[in-house]
């Protein structure tokens, strides 16, 4: 009886801890998801400026990928997801150097609206960082763990 009272708690701490790595792998795996869809659907918009974030098809593909609608009247797939946190950034191969670069929004770069060459790749990210809070019982807060994934498709519009 005593050696069961003694173990208990561990063998609880042990389970608490797992359920919050797959709470942990479950958000990161959403916003995976997340961000793939906003690249699909960004990759094959066509006439997008994506040297403007605030161009209509960038907006809807972010409202899009966060609530399920273009126009953000759905409730958001994760809790204090926003469209502030998503940035999303084109590149473009480099022959010369042979590796991928971001691409400058000018009219030699990948800035369309200016007449320049669509870019090779969109890159989606959260550079901040979307914060995810641990809660183990009887232990005090822990630091939020800013979940970082990135998603790079290559660029099917024109």
């Amino acid at each position: 009886m005593l050696e069961a009272a003694l173990f208990l708690p561990v063998l609880f701490l042990l389970l608490i801890g797992m359920v919050e790595l797959a709470r942990i792998a479950y958000t990161y795996f959403t916003l995976q998801k997340v961000m793939y869809a906003l690249a699909r659907y960004l990759g094959t918009s066509q006439g997008v400026n994506f040297c403007d974030d605030s161009d209509p098809a960038v907006v809807a593909a972010k409202n899009y990928a966060i609530t399920g609608a273009t126009d953000a009247s759905g409730a958001p797939i994760l809790a204090n997801l926003t469209a502030d946190m998503i940035q999303v950034r084109v590149e473009q191969y480099n022959s010369a150097a042979g590796e991928l670069g971001v691409c400058a929004c000018t009219p030699t770069g990948c800035d369309a609206a200016q007449g320049g060459p669509g870019p090779d790749f969109l890159v989606v990210s959260f550079p901040e960082g979307y914060p995810i809070q641990i809660r183990i019982p009887f232990m005090p807060l822990l630091d939020p763990i800013p979940l970082k994934p990135e998603i790079r498709l290559p660029y099917g519009g024109t």
